[in-house]
């Protein structure tokens, strides 16, 4: 066998085991930071692969790896993982109609189920090719928590867990088949908390000084900062603490949560002291208190274009994941689902995406089963971010896209959580593996794209990683 029949034949036969484990994770579905049943399926399964394990890395407990070493052990090949889920996303498993499992409940609105399980198969499909081939190397399985709260990926990074890494690969459910051609947004957050004084608001509100009305000023304050910032920011907020139920009592404490995002991190800084300038003079304007408790922040990701030309003739070798009719049937009820103003948005991307002629065609059929090309040339921005960018700053870093829900799909939704557990889903993440394990048995007999790999980060990070966070940032396990 070539090495990409021996892969895929690693894979399909490990199949079954990686498909459950993607569906009882999927099942577990536990939010940022609390992942235990997931992680300790993920690290059974890396165990009982004759992985060895570390665990509770980075002072989180969800956080762990899995190594395998041959030989000298190097190059040394990082693979990424992810299992978090989202809350109040429940819905029932290949289901086209919104029918949470329990209502209120968490949901993998964002694939992280086959995220983590499509990297595990690449993983045991690496040390398999070690094995059989005998070639020097080794394989590290990075259990990677809470990617949709405060991140685990810069304090792995700020740890020196990716120091002595030489590159590393990850991907992400989508609806195309591509290696990423995107720059992601920088972003931060905090808590912010506000302390007053209570009293009755009927007989004596004079007396009291409202933590609630420090919030409801520091949202004015940002909303007439949005002006003056530059068009590729954002800023978000949600109330975490409105502090009581009762209108007739003045509220002594209220949380609000901020995050702000910009194309770098140091635009992302900036940006946010404006918003702890707004929530300070918000405070002085109420005769309340304010403390800012900085959580979460991710540098931005960036394509590595040297592990981009390898991994983009991979995808090309493997292809798009293998549709079957009942497939595009599901994909087309899933379309379906969307109305009105989303549905000609979605039509418009199909246009941009494979010309007005085949609008129909792909209405029909809405599942890519093509691979678009990588073209470094065209690397666009784009609005959200990830601490996948925290691990790209630190060692060589790429991601891959491969479809696993229909085209058009609007992640963070009931109908991604529905997909996340479906033939969709297994055959896009099966895919993704061999790409992966494709990717790093080729890079790894290519020092000369090792090399300048590595180039590119140390032009970016200045030669060392520095972490967004200040390092009296810890964890935030319970607070974000």
């Amino acid at each position: 066998m070539n090495d990409l029949e021996f892969l895929t034949h690693v894979i399909d036969e490990k199949s079954q085991k990686i498909l459950d484990a993607n569906d009882k994770i999927w099942e577990y579905a536990e939010l940022a930071f609390h992942e235990t049943k997931s992680a300790e399926l993920l690290k059974s399964i890396l165990k009982e692969e004759g992985f060895t394990l570390t665990e509770g890395d980075a002072g989180i407990p969800t956080c762990f790896t899995g190594r395998f070493s041959y030989g000298s052990g190097r190059p040394v090949m990082g693979i990424l993982g992810e299992y978090d889920a989202l809350s109040s996303l429940s819905q029932k498993a290949a289901l086209a109609e919104k029918e949470p499992v329990s209502p209120g409940a968490p949901g993998h609105g964002c694939g992280h189920c086959a995220l983590g399980t499509g990297s595990l198969a690449a993983a045991l499909a690496v040390k398999e090719y070690l094995k059989e081939f005998k070639k020097d190397g080794t394989i590290i399985y990075f259990g990677c928590p809470a990617e949709e709260g405060a991140g685990s990926k810069q304090f792995m990074a700020r740890a020196g867990m990716f120091n002595d890494v030489d590159f590393i690969y990850t991907w992400h459910p989508a609806t195309r088949n591509e290696v990423e051609a995107t720059h992601s947004n920088a972003i931060m957050g905090a808590n912010f908390e506000f302390q007053g004084v209570s009293a009755h608001a009927g007989g004596c509100p004079y007396l009291g000084r409202s933590a609630l009305d420090a919030v409801e000023l520091m949202n004015v304050g940002c909303n007439y900062l949005r002006e003056h910032m530059i068009p590729e920011a954002r800023i978000h907020y949600a109330y975490i603490d409105a502090g009581g139920t009762a209108p007739n009592v003045v509220q002594d404490h209220a949380v609000i949560r901020y995050e702000v995002r910009a194309p770098w991190v140091s635009q992302t800084k900036e940006l946010f002291e404006r918003v702890k300038n707004v929530a300070r003079g918000a405070a002085i304007m109420t005769d309340t208190t304010m403390t800012c408790d900085l959580s979460m922040a991710f540098t931005e990701y960036i394509p590595n274009n040297a592990l981009a030309e390898v991994a983009d003739e991979c995808l090309k070798e493997v292809g798009a994941p293998k549709w079957e009719e009942s497939d595009y049937a599901m994909a087309r009820e899933f379309l379906h689902t969307y109305h009105g103003a989303t549905m000609e948005s979605i039509k418009k991307q199909i246009v941009e995406t494979y010309g007005e002629d085949r609008l129909e065609e792909i209405l029909e059929r809405p599942l890519d089963s093509e691979v678009h090309p990588f073209n470094p040339a065209s690397i666009t921005l784009s609005a959200g971010s990830t601490d996948v960018g925290d691990v790209g700053y630190a060692a060589p870093t790429l991601n891959l896209n491969i479809a696993t829900a229909c085209i058009g799909n609007v992640g963070h939704t009931w109908q991604m959580v529905a997909q996340s557990c479906s033939p969709l889903a297994h055959k896009g993440l099966l895919t993704a593996a061999k790409v992966m394990a494709l990717s790093c048995v080729r890079t790894m007999d290519r020092p000369d794209i090792i090399e300048r790999a590595k180039e590119e980060v140390k032009k970016r990070n200045g030669g060392a990683y520095t972490c967004p966070l200040p390092d009296s940032v810890l964890p935030p396990l319970e607070t974000y």
